[in-house]
């Protein structure tokens, strides 16, 4: 069994003009790679295994991060089936000299275990003991079920 808390992954992209688009703001497709790469991070170390994506939930792009900001981004595992593993994704746009933050987009991966011959594998229970892991997979639930999640 894998606790929620220990599959949390955080990581920035410096967002640098080759990553921009004409408006000198991250381009969407480079946004959905970084969080695609985090969001697989978080399920291969929950489940132990190489983890692929399976399934992309609706992405809204709120607002834009300009060049000179980071990309943060926050994954972790939610809820997993057999094979499947659930991750929220939610990327902030943040300001290296200020620190301020601030949502930009938001979106549920689904990823599947794969064993050595890239046959789909079984993953570990996902357990829940802090109230911050609650607290987490609470508003993973809410969000991915339309209550409120951003």
């Amino acid at each position: 069994m894998t606790d929620l808390i220990e599959t949390v992954v955080e990581n920035r992209e410096m967002v640098q003009p080759n990553h921009a688009n004409m408006l000198d703001v991250a381009h969407g497709g480079n946004v959905m790679k970084w969080m695609d790469e985090v969001g697989a991070m978080s399920a291969i170390r929950f489940a132990g295994e190489m983890c692929v994506t399976a399934h992309v939930n609706q992405m809204n792009f709120e607002r834009p991060i300009p060049v000179g900001d980071t990309a943060y981004i926050t994954a972790y595992v939610y809820d997993a089936g057999t094979s499947s593993v659930k991750v929220r994704l939610v990327t902030e746009r943040e300001n290296l000299q200020t620190r301020e933050r601030e949502r930009t987009t938001e979106s549920y991966f689904v990823y599947v275990a794969i064993d050595e011959d890239k046959q789909p594998t079984a993953v570990p229970e996902l357990t829940v003991s802090t109230d911050e892991g609650e607290r987490l997979r609470q508003a993973a639930l809410d969000g991915r079920n339309g209550n409120g999640g951003h």
